[in-house]
This record gives C-alpha cells, structure tokens and sequence, in this order.
C-alpha cells in the first residue's frame, strides 16, 4: 500500500514539475567547448544496472523484496541486453553513450574504482568533488568539510561567481560541501524552495509538504528534481550539480522494484534537465552534462549493502557529454577513478583543478588530445 500512495502522489507532482518548464529541445549549435556544466548523481546505483539493465534474479519476493514481480518485470526486464538497459536508462543509452562516453564496465577493461576504501556516501562525495580522498572524513555525521570542493573553487572564480547552484535529496550535503565556509547555495533537505516569490515555488512547496516522508535524513527526490529544474529555467547558473538519493534509500530497504523505479525516473529527469537546457539560449551547445555516483553495492543477496566490508562496492561508473567530448560510446581500456571527478567538472568549462589544489587527481581523457 505504501507503493502505491507513493506512485499517486509522485505522479501528481511530477503533473507540477511539468507547470514549472516547457522544455522545446533545439538541436546544439557545433562548438567545441563548453562554459557550463550540469552535474548530476546517482546514489548507490550500482554499475550492473547501468551496464546491463535490471538483474532478473532480483525481481523476486526474496533477495529483491519486490512487491509485484509481474509488473516489474513488464517494465524492465527484456531478453536482449540492448533493450533491457534502455528500458531502464533510455536517455543514457540513447542519446548520452551515442554523443558522449561511458565508463565503468568492468568486463570491457574500463573500471572506475573508488579510492578512499570507506565505500560509502559523505567519504564519496568528497572524493568525487574534492578529487582525492581524505581519512579524515570517515562518517556519514554532519561534520563540516575541512576540503574545499572544486565547486567552492570555481564560485569564488569571477566568472562563475553567484553562478554555482547545488540541489540534493539528504541533509548532510550542508555539511559536505561546508556552506557556513564556502557560502554555497545548497538545498539538501526540506522545502524546495524556503522563501518563494512565485506561484510555482509555492506549489512545488505545497506538493513537498503532501508527499510522504519515509526517511528522517533524506527526502524523495521529486523536490530535488522541482528545485533545480525551476533554478535552471529561472536563474540560469553556470554550474548546476544535482544529488538525486532515492536509489540508494529504496537499495537499504531491500525493495529492489523501487530501486530501479527510481533509476528510471532519475534518467528521465535528467533528460529533462538537458533538452531545457538545449532549450535556453544561455546553454544551447554550450552544455556539458557528466554523471556519476558515490559509491557501488554489492552482489547477490548482498546488493543492498556497501562500506568498508563490500569489496564489491568500490567499482563505479561515469558518464561524460558535451561539446569537448569527441570520445564515445562505452570505453575499453580506459580505467578511472571516483577522484577524477573533481577535475573533469573544471575541464569540462576551461579551467585547471589541479593547478589550484595539490594531490588531486587529473580529470578524465575526454578527447583524443594528440590529434
């Protein structure tokens, strides 16, 4: 019953997002850079999904604690390997492995690996904007950051100041991205909107207060998604970074339908984050979009849980588009890091992490650059 009162409110309020932006894709202009970037994660999810769409031997009553095995399997499960993970990511596989590159299949000799050995969310979001990992920061608390993100960097730049915005779905991000320090914009909890000045934050507010509330430190994500959808079409920042949770919460709970359930409207969310942007003058052909996650899960009857003790959960995935990126589809032989995250997002809008912070890693090859 809590799955179906979820579904019908959800989808009255994915009925307001839609009020909040019409988004007309238009069709990019060819340039070879970009002065914007969206940043989007995905909590939890893991890289067997991504690469190989939904695992049939999780869509069962025990192991997977799906609801209704049918109706899932209806939705995304297919025989055919190319089917099957575009009936659960259709934007990534249709419009970002085909302009953009995809990394993290591990079969294919490209794993991205995490580095900071905790394996789970405050240590990873550190190492993924940070660019290196920190024993420091060992608990998912709400302890203020002592590193400076490269999103701290960048806002204190003159050309992207006022211009870095950050949504997320859990309470601690605060803390991760050290706003009383940095002076970023973070909405990580709450309402989407704390002070709205328009008839559509109020309604976005209203809907928030009528969904459920399931978790004590996260909120679902629809709020997330309203919030940066509106800060997008609205305010126009330079970088936009979206921290989407629900995967990783339905994932601890065991209920493997509503994990991917959430993968799948994280995807098209995403999709409508980039044709709104491709739809505004300020972006269009000027975009990048990298995704990526925090951490991995495990396997088998072990797929809900990540950490120290999940060795499964350190290996990643990280896809990349934008007008600088000329190399595509999934990559072979190309292994990363989690740590190479930070640089990349500077890269991506023309600027150099690495020469502003020691010990970080260097963003990921994007382009064939000995041509």
């Amino acid at each position: 019953m809590i799955a179906k009162s979820q579904k019908r409110v959800v989808g009255a309020f994915i009925a307001v997002i839609g009020a909040l932006f019409t988004a007309t894709a238009s069709p990019a202009m060819g340039q070879s850079r970009s002065d914007r970037v969206i940043v989007v994660t995905l909590d939890g999810v893991r890289w067997r999904e991504i690469f190989g769409g939904a695992d049939r031997r999780l869509i069962t009553g025990g192991d997977g604690g799906t609801a209704d095995t049918a109706f899932t399997l209806a939705r995304f499960w297919r025989g055919d390997l190319a089917l099957r993970r575009r009936a659960l990511f259709p934007f990534l596989w249709g419009t970002v492995v085909e302009r953009g590159l995809l990394l993290g299949d591990s079969t294919r000799g490209s794993a991205v690996r995490v580095t900071n050995g905790m394996r789970f969310s405050y240590p990873g979001y550190n190492e993924l904007f940070v660019g290196a990992p920190d024993d420091r920061v060992d608990s998912n608390d709400q302890v203020p950051n002592p590193n400076v993100s490269v999103l701290e960097w960048l806002q204190r730049r003159p050309a992207f100041a006022g211009s870095v915005e950050i949504f997320g779905s859990w309470d601690v991000f605060p803390s991760i991205f050290n706003v009383d320090r940095s002076g970023l914009p973070v909405n990580g909890h709450g309402l989407p909107f704390p002070t709205p000045t328009t008839e559509r934050e109020r309604m976005a507010n209203q809907m928030t207060e009528w969904l459920p509330t399931h978790w004590r430190a996260a909120r679902l994500d629809a709020p997330t998604m309203a919030g940066a959808l509106e800060a997008l079409r609205v305010r126009r920042p330079r970088i936009l970074t979206v921290l989407l949770g629900e995967t990783d919460e339905w994932a601890h709970e065991r209920r493997y339908d509503l994990y991917l359930d959430a993968a799948r409207r994280s995807d098209a969310f995403i999709q409508a984050l980039w044709e709104t942007a491709q739809s505004l003058p300020e972006y269009r052909g000027r975009t990048s979009l990298i995704i990526a996650t925090d951490h991995g899960r495990g396997a088998g009857r072990d797929w809900t849980d990540h950490g120290r003790e999940v060795p499964a959960a350190e290996r990643i995935w990280m896809a990349i588009m934008g007008p600088a990126v000329t190399l595509t589809g999934v990559r072979a032989d190309q292994p990363a890091t989690q740590s190479q995250f930070a640089a990349t997002i500077a890269k991506l809008v023309g600027e150099d992490w690495q020469s502003a912070r020691v010990g970080v890693a260097p963003a990921v090859r994007i382009s064939d650059e000995r041509r």
